[in-house]
């Protein structure tokens, strides 16, 4: 008895043999559109993956894999969506590695026997040609079932067989092996472009020490639970996103944010899966299950760079598709119509088979993309996680860098320095003002936690809780409505005319003064300091040198914000609310492309609107997902460093495309003039294929600091 096909559909997921390139997407996206109950296919060229849901009622998933193997792409089904693809094969146990050494073989011998017996030649020419060109026609065929008539398997095989026709068999065999070692050299050098980011997927430890009471178990670190407790040895790498409870250490976090330096962490410091304990035991508390980790997360965003296409990538897809037929056609013309005008057959055919092998668009499809993996990947190992090719492109055309204050152009760790009661004793402000500023992300309302948690006292509970972006926290609290917001917001909403004179005092000297409000009376004062980063001038300075014009956009009183521009050498609006600094985003486009970074909540309108929005390491949830970029290091340089990597990047982009058409435009010269043949025709795409990738793969070398 055979068992039922799924009566409901079934989601699916593969990893597909030799998917290399958005050719090879737009062919296996159009052959499973043709296909009934096959929905929402999805390609993942760095996964090699592919997912989509199919009604088995309609096709089963044997004709699946037949569709997709007929296409020379076998699929091996997956464990489910994100399970880790089947390790490589090497280069010569892989179906393209066999057909090159078996092809390349016959070619030997074709030539060795050549010289002994002439008359055997021409058939092991012709043998090692109808290898070579079998699965070629094969892929072929199916590539224009699924839409696709002039694919590069169907111009080879065109040329292929037009060469044996005219009795050139050697260079037919030549045309053929040297496509299949083009092939070959294409699929390793994407394999290595593809290899900068899933080496990441191997940093986090197979295994775990688990805490279990007085027990240490050690256990599969894929199966650790939210709150769990394991300890890391020296020398170990962390299993999971967490926290220290006890212990203090360095930990190497090179391999996951890119920074170079070891950092030293103790109890309350949040550790990453990945990073390498360099010094103490330590004990952590799980905050992230394996699959919601930093690693899993830098590549879950890599992986939706790299499926986000550039501008310019879009833009060579469609060159490509007009390109290619008209080349065909060009061929058709050259091999038919001066015969007719009484030219040599012979000679205009041949002509018009090596014009077909120009028309293969290869390099030029492959140009883009793998310049753009190569650079995602790059940026990834040091920190700067790049959510597109469209947010690449940009970065490199920017004009103006727009910094948030608080958390990005300044350490992010503000501490309170003075503190005013009106009517209630210190301790009593700091008490209410932490009070309403509980579970708050923003560096000021961890400062004021903190130092509530210096006094030791209990903190009160805290009802009907809610931020205004830019302005204040509310809450309710001991029965009274409480706000702790900006002087702007105490004044529109209380009268503040007594400590007005304090307010100017303090921010005079660059401190940033919040002010407490009870049922709407100003009940106290608390200043506070955030000192820049180390690295903020010299930042500044990078981005001038690149032409790009640092300003500041901070919701911070005027006073504060002018101490800490004066300190850095920039421009700065103060005093802006969510909704001004969106208007000011809006206005600064008008002079060229906004990149905008910040790390708040308050900064996701902006992050949004700008050109590029970059979300600094540390930042909110918020605006991390709000964000085209996530920088991992909180390094102001990095954003000099993004922009010298766009730059880069759409430096290779214009090289390989120059060159791919380049090239191809020197052979269509030299073929019609008769000067070159096949051989060398066929070598302007696989040839120039190989050196595309090559080039692009100068991009994982990518160091930032000085290089351009």
């Amino acid at each position: 008895m055979t068992s039922a096909r799924p009566a409901t559909p079934t989601e699916l997921d593969y990893f597909v043999e030799g998917m290399d390139c958005p050719s090879c997407v737009r062919r296996i996206e159009g052959a499973l559109d043709r296909l009934p109950g096959a929905h929402g296919a999805r390609t993942n060229l760095t996964r090699q993956s592919l997912t989509l849901t199919l009604d088995e009622t309609r096709t089963s998933r044997s004709t699946l894999e037949a569709t997709l193997r007929d296409l020379g792409h076998p699929a091996h089904a997956l464990g489910g969506p994100g399970a880790a693809p089947p390790a490589p094969r090497a280069w010569h146990r892989a179906a393209q590695g066999r057909l090159v050494l078996t092809t390349g073989a016959l070619l030997g011998a074709a030539v060795l026997l050549g010289q002994l017996l002439p008359t055997l030649a021409p058939w092991l020419y012709g043998a090692a040609t109808l290898l070579g060109a079998a699965p070629l026609a094969r892929k072929a065929l199916a590539a224009a079932r699924a839409g696709d008539p002039f694919s590069i398997n169907t111009l080879v095989t065109l040329a292929a067989a037009g060469a044996l026709l005219i009795g050139e068999q050697a260079e037919a065999a030549v045309v053929v092996f040297l496509f299949a070692v083009g092939e070959l050299l294409e699929g390793v050098a994407v394999g290595r472009a593809r290899s900068g980011i899933q080496t990441l997927a191997a940093l986090t430890p197979k295994t775990a020490l688990l805490l279990r009471g007085d027990r240490v178990l050690e256990v599969p670190a894929d199966a650790l639970k939210v709150g769990q407790t394991v300890q890391v040895q020296p020398g170990g790498r962390v299993p999971a996103d967490g926290t220290i409870l006890d212990g203090q250490s360095s930990l190497d976090d090179s391999p996951v944010t890119g920074e170079s330096v070891p950092v030293g962490k103790g109890p309350g410091d949040t550790v990453y899966a990945g990073s390498i304990n360099a010094g103490g035991v330590l004990r952590v508390r799980v905050d992230r299950a394996a699959r919601d980790n930093t690693i899993a997360r830098i590549i879950h965003l890599v992986e939706q760079a790299e499926a986000s296409r550039a501008p310019v990538a879009r833009f060579i897809d469609r060159f490509s598709r007009v390109y290619t037929p008209l080349v065909v056609l060009v061929a058709a013309a050259t091999a038919l119509i001066p015969p007719l005008l009484g030219a040599p057959l012979t000679e205009w055919m041949y002509k018009g088979v090596a014009l077909l092998l120009i028309g293969c668009p290869c390099a030029l499809v492959l140009s883009v993309p793998a310049a753009i993996t190569s650079a995602v990947s790059a940026g990834a190992r040091r920190g700067l996680l790049i959510k597109g090719g469209a947010a690449l492109e940009a970065l490199g055309s920017v004009r103006t860098a727009a910094f948030d204050k608080t958390g990005t152009l300044t350490a992010g760790h503000p501490q309170v320095t003075d503190v005013t009661g009106i009517g209630l004793d210190d301790s009593g402000v700091i008490r209410l003002a932490a009070a309403a500023e509980q579970g708050s992300s923003h560096p000021l309302g961890r400062a004021l936690l903190a130092a509530h948690a210096a006094l030791g006292t209990p903190l009160p509970a805290a009802q009907d809780a809610r931020a205004l972006p830019g302005q204040a926290a509310l809450a309710r609290v001991d029965g009274t409505d409480v706000a702790v917001g900006s002087p702007r917001y105490a004044r529109e909403h209380a009268d503040l005319s007594a400590a007005e004179a304090r307010v100017a005092q303090l921010e005079d000297q660059g401190k940033t003064v919040v002010v407490l409000l009870v049922d709407g009376a100003v009940r106290g004062l608390v200043a506070l300091r955030d000192e820049p980063r180390p690295d903020a001038p010299a930042a500044i300075e990078d981005l001038r040198a690149l032409g790009v014009t640092p300003v500041m956009l901070t919701g911070d009183n005027a006073r504060t914000g002018q101490a800490v521009a004066r300190t850095l050498g920039l421009e700065v609006h103060a005093q802006l609310l969510p909704e001004d600094k969106l208007r000011l985003i809006r206005d600064l486009q008008r002079q060229g492309g906004v990149v905008m970074i910040g790390d708040g909540i308050n900064d996701a309108p902006a992050l949004a609107a700008a050109d590029v929005g970059v979300a600094m390491g540390g930042g909110t949830d918020v605006a991390l997902e709000t964000a085209h970029v996530a920088l991992l290091r909180p390094q102001v340089r990095a954003t000099a460093d993004l922009i010298r990597l766009s730059r880069a990047t759409m430096r290779v982009i214009r090289q390989n495309v120059a060159f791919a058409v380049g090239l191809k435009l020197v052979f269509l010269i030299t073929t019609l003039l008769g000067l070159t043949g096949l051989w060398p025709a066929v070598l302007s795409d696989t040839g120039a294929t190989a050196l595309v990738t090559a080039n692009a793969l100068r991009l994982l070398r990518f160091r930032g600091g000085e290089q351009d």
